[in-house]
């Protein structure tokens, strides 16, 4: 179901069917709509809501292959410049390809990615990721970053991408593919980077009681 958004200059809030959003605990507080309100879109919602500040910073994992087309290099790119600019924390694998440049797209946005590594030291991150953290864990902290994110955005990928959107899944998490994601039964497969960005900033703008728990 999609809810409709409305921006209130004078307040700097965001409002719904279900009152006001609270920018921190992600949830609708009971208040009535205010005179002068802006509609708005979500992903515009969640901008307004960065660019007033206080917002809490919604992990969003974003994976894919090590060895990426260039096409989902420049996607992985966009995505991670979108989600800065949104006011929510990447959260990934912290290596190469995909990894690299939806953390470099973030970085280059004022974002401070975070990369859950599967390495034992934090000197493994690429160039771009502002939070390493060495797990030790190998190839089991794919199931750190599906476990940790709210919305997990897959772009391309292989076996490792298909156990993360599998895990993903498995806790309950929406799992959103683009470009040749593997086929996961439950993931939603998107026409475009943009798409993705709006069913993800959706589901975070949804009440706690119409998402899957």
């Amino acid at each position: 179901m999609r809810i409709e958004f409305f921006w209130s200059a004078s307040e700097r809030a965001l409002f719904g069917p279900s009152g006001r959003f609270d920018a921190w605990t992600l949830s609708w507080q009971s208040a009535e709509l205010p005179s002068g309100t802006e509609s708005v879109g979500p992903i515009a919602a969640l901008e307004r809501l960065a660019s007033n500040g206080g917002m809490r910073r919604a992990p969003v994992g974003v994976v894919g292959p090590k060895l990426a087309t260039e096409d989902e290099l420049r996607t992985a790119e966009y995505v991670g410049g979108r989600l800065a600019q949104m006011g929510l924390q990447l959260l990934c694998g912290g290596k190469n390809g995909v990894m690299e440049a939806v953390c470099k797209g973030c970085a280059e946005a004022g974002g401070m990615p975070i990369g859950l590594l599967p390495d034992n030291e934090w000197s493994a991150a690429n160039r771009y990721v502002a939070i390493p953290i060495p797990t030790g864990i190998g190839p089991a902290r794919n199931a750190l970053i599906a476990r940790g994110c709210q919305v997990l955005i897959a772009i391309g990928g292989g076996h490792g991408t298909l156990s993360e959107m599998a895990l993903a899944l498995h806790f309950d998490r929406p799992v959103l593919s683009l470009g040749n994601a593997p086929s996961v039964e439950g993931a939603i497969i998107c026409a475009t980077a943009d798409e993705a960005l709006e069913r993800m900033a959706i589901y975070l703008l949804r009440p706690q009681s119409e998402r899957v728990s």
